[in-house]
Formats: structure tokens, C-alpha cells, sequence
């Protein structure tokens, strides 16, 4: 599973697939599964700063 967050979702898979990203490379190629959408910045980064906590990694592996 890889959390990250984007204006433009599109772009960013086809980077993940092209190799662009170093850390997610060797786990190529990659599948959009679930993707939500916020309404500002702030809400999305808090939203992503709990899908990387531990809490957060287990709610994801159990809901999403």
C-alpha cells in the first residue's frame, strides 16, 4: 500500500509507473485502487499524516 497526495492523479500514477519515483520504483507497476478527495489542502494532509501513523495503517488495511 503507498498514502500520498496529489492535485493531478493522473500524472502522478504514470510517474510511479514510468520509474520517476525512486521509492516506489522496485514496486512497479502500480494499480489505483481507492483514491478519496478533500476540499483543502490542510484536510488532505491531515488526513495522510493519519493513514501513515499507526492507527491510520491499520484502519486503511481494514477499510480500504
Amino acid at each position: 500500500m503507498y498514502v500520498g497526495r496529489t492535485q493531478n492523479i493522473e500524472h502522478r500514477l504514470a510517474e510511479h509507473n514510468a520509474g520517476e519515483c525512486v521509492h516506489t520504483n522496485k514496486y512497479k507497476p502500480w494499480v489505483l485502487c481507492t483514491y478519496i478527495t478533500f476540499d483543502s489542502q490542510e484536510k488532505a494532509v491531515a488526513f495522510e499524516r493519519y493513514l501513515k501513523s499507526g492507527s491510520g495503517r491499520a484502519f486503511a488495511r481494514k477499510r480500504l
